[in-house]
């Protein structure tokens, strides 16, 4: 939901709200409009006193009036200020606060247009001029009814936060429900569609063969291998979707030692050159046989988490690219970055790269879209962060884990 822009407040929201400022309006006997980032009344003015229709019943409060402008000003105010007020013509009171959502501006309530002291019959009939209404009949109508003062307009200003706060926590809480039935919905059609792939891949090779003589041995073991490999893929995304399911609720297991990061490197990339030689991509890897380097951490973890990112960089880099690694050990945090010159990543993807089932479509044609939800976690697990960089689409993209050095013994 964009609620910065006002376009994220649907109609039926803006109608809630015209039932609640209605209400406020009967009970404060204030008028009261609503207003989206965009400077449109969305609601209102809503009128419960005499001066009030006879104000209304000029041009003040039509789409170009000067109580429409008036108002417009007040509420981008309140946007950048968090409350704003001032006086119409020095005598009307009118006063404005901001509608948030997750902390973004995307409207303002103003309200008010009453006298906050007895006014008189000069000024009066200088309101009435500006709004081409009758002095004689605004003085009289204004003597009727009592001037709203400072403190009780205070009270009612409570009142009304009180009412958007409430507001505001069922449209948040309405708003997280909606976005976890989404995650749900791309979670089952993302766990569905990737696992049924590997299956079907399967069960289509075995209708092959049985529909055969089965007396080619090579072809035979061909056909086996590439189930095989299909049989990882799945293990791989079942690993996956368990793994993602500890990180969420606290569980991921860690078994943590003493352990050298340049082994864990050797250890990943030995486990993905084969895969990298195969498709064309070269390792420029940095020296791994410099003085060791150390952290605390658990092995397996560390080799999950630095697999994964060499994985990716192979996956995401054409024929004739190069997969970088370097490490620079420091005193207190170790860092390691896997770089390659694939396809990047698009800058408005950047945020988005380490959440759950985020996968660039261009080329991953297969997995959760998990492992780097996973990796975060690994790497946080371990007192550290990871970052990324990229120059944008088709310009690659740089890794950069750092890691707690594990401290010599005194």
């Amino acid at each position: 939901m964009n609620a910065a822009d006002g376009t994220g407040i649907v109609d039926e929201d803006w109608s809630a709200w015209e039932t609640a400022l209605a209400q406020f309006s009967a009970a404060s006997g204030l008028v009261v409009s609503a207003y989206d980032a965009q400077g449109r009344r969305r609601a209102g003015p809503f009128l419960q006193s005499r001066l009030s229709e006879l104000l209304a019943a000029s041009t003040l409060w039509h789409d170009d009036g000067d109580g429409t402008r008036f108002e417009q000003a007040l509420a981008s105010r309140a946007a950048q200020e968090g409350q704003a007020s001032a006086a119409f013509c020095d005598e009307l009171c009118v006063m404005a606060v901001p509608l948030t959502l997750f902390d973004e501006v995307y409207g303002a309530v103003v309200y008010g247009w009453t006298f906050s002291r007895f006014t008189s019959g000069m000024a009066c009939e200088r309101i009435a001029r500006q709004l081409d209404l009758s002095g004689a009949r605004l003085w009289t109508q204004a003597r009727l009814e009592s001037p709203v003062s400072p403190s009780r307009m205070a009270s009612h200003t409570g009142l009304l936060r009180t009412l958007i706060d409430s507001n505001t926590r069922q449209k948040e809480a309405i708003a997280r429900l909606n976005e976890l039935n989404r995650m749900r919905e791309v979670f089952l059609a993302t766990v569905s569609h990737e696992m049924r792939t590997p299956l079907s891949a399967i069960s289509l090779r075995l209708d092959t063969l049985l529909l055969s003589k089965l007396d080619d041995p090579v072809r035979l073991r061909r056909e086996l291998g590439a189930m095989m490999r299909h049989v990882s893929q799945e293990a791989r995304m079942v690993e996956d979707l368990i793994d993602a399911a500890q990180t969420r609720n606290g569980q991921l297991a860690m078994q943590p030692e003493d352990v050298s990061l340049l082994r864990i490197l050797r250890d990943a990339l030995s486990t993905v050159e084969p895969r990298a030689a195969a498709k064309g991509v070269a390792l420029m890897v940095a020296s791994l046989e410099q003085a060791d380097v150390l952290v605390r951490g658990d092995p397996q973890r560390l080799q999950q988490l630095f697999w994964n990112l060499l994985s990716n960089a192979v996956k995401f880099t054409e024929a004739g690219g190069e997969v970088g690694v370097e490490v620079s050990a420091g005193a207190g945090m170790h860092r390691v970055t896997v770089s390659d010159t694939g396809q990047g990543i698009a800058e408005q993807f950047l945020p988005e790269v380490f959440g759950a089932f985020n996968k660039q479509q261009a080329q991953n044609a297969e997995g959760l879209g998990l492992g780097l939800f996973i990796a975060r976690h690994i790497v946080e697990l371990h007192g550290g962060t990871i970052a990324v960089e990229s120059a944008g689409a088709g310009k690659g993209a740089a890794f950069t884990v750092s890691l707690p050095a594990l401290q010599p013994e005194p």
